[in-house]
């Protein structure tokens, strides 16, 4: 495997991760004419998108654009560097932060942010399954922490602890589009509106819980209209802003 051991770059990154910083250039002679990194990412990625990322592999991609598998190694060593330039291209640069950060705050900067990498995750849900390898090391990715990073300036926070607030938020984001993407996927695969998944749910417990084993559970499950969808994003917004509000604590007890 081609790493960036030695390179001009000397940044320890696969040598494709150094192309996409620009640390090095991009082969420009492969085995066919017109083949580049630029045009493997992106069939990795329409793969994904039809696919999920368990439909991506070398050899289906180079079959989309009918070259050999060989070929490919050219531009990029192995899967796991793929991943990588396939989530830089998804994530793609965040958005601007409210100007000035000062005016809007860092709970509204931050906020901001974290709703911006949900829609990232949401509309690219294969992305949740890349395993976390090490932390961000590709353009974009970083450019996503540095903003994450400046929605914190003058919190008071020391560097640890902004790192791991960044962590906790994102941490959180994930953890939500994960949930809400398999949940949305199994009521898809069930041809079923998701009014008729809970009413199911909510009769299946209604069998199954016993008031005195289950004494809280039954007391919700007499609750009018507690297994009615509600609002799309009432879980998310409702989950962000008690994780908001635990870092405002912190922020408070270091001012």
């Amino acid at each position: 495997m081609t790493r960036g051991n030695g390179s001009p770059g000397g940044t320890g990154l696969p040598a494709s991760i150094e192309a996409a910083w620009g640390l090095r250039a991009r082969p420009v002679k492969g085995p066919r004419p017109g083949l580049t990194l630029e045009r493997i990412v992106d069939a990795a990625v329409a793969v994904a998108a039809s696919d999920g990322l368990g439909g991506v592999s070398m050899g289906r991609v180079a079959k989309d654009l009918g070259v050999s598998t060989m070929s490919l190694y050219r531009y990029v060593a192995a899967k796991d560097e793929l991943y990588v330039l396939m989530q830089e291209a998804a994530m793609g640069p965040p958005p601007p932060l409210p100007a000035p950060v000062e005016a809007a705050g860092w709970r509204e900067a931050l906020a901001q942010w974290a709703r911006a990498q949900r829609r990232v995750f949401h509309a690219n849900l294969w992305m949740l399954r890349i395993p976390i390898a090490g932390p961000p090391a590709s353009p974009n990715s970083v450019a996503w922490w540095e903003q994450g990073l400046q929605a914190l300036a003058g919190t008071g926070l020391d560097a640890g602890e902004k790192i791991s607030v960044i962590l906790l938020v994102t941490g959180f984001v994930r953890n939500e589009a994960l949930l809400t993407g398999d949940l949305g996927a199994a009521v898809e695969a069930r041809g079923v509106s998701a009014e008729e998944v809970m009413e199911g749910y909510a009769r299946t417990l209604d069998r199954l819980v016993d008031p005195v084993r289950h004494p809280a559970l039954s007391r919700l499950m007499a609750i009018e209209g507690m297994w009615t969808p509600g609002e799309p994003d009432h879980e998310f917004t409702f989950g962000l802003e008690r994780v908001l509000d635990g870092i405002d604590v912190l922020i408070r007890s270091r001012a």
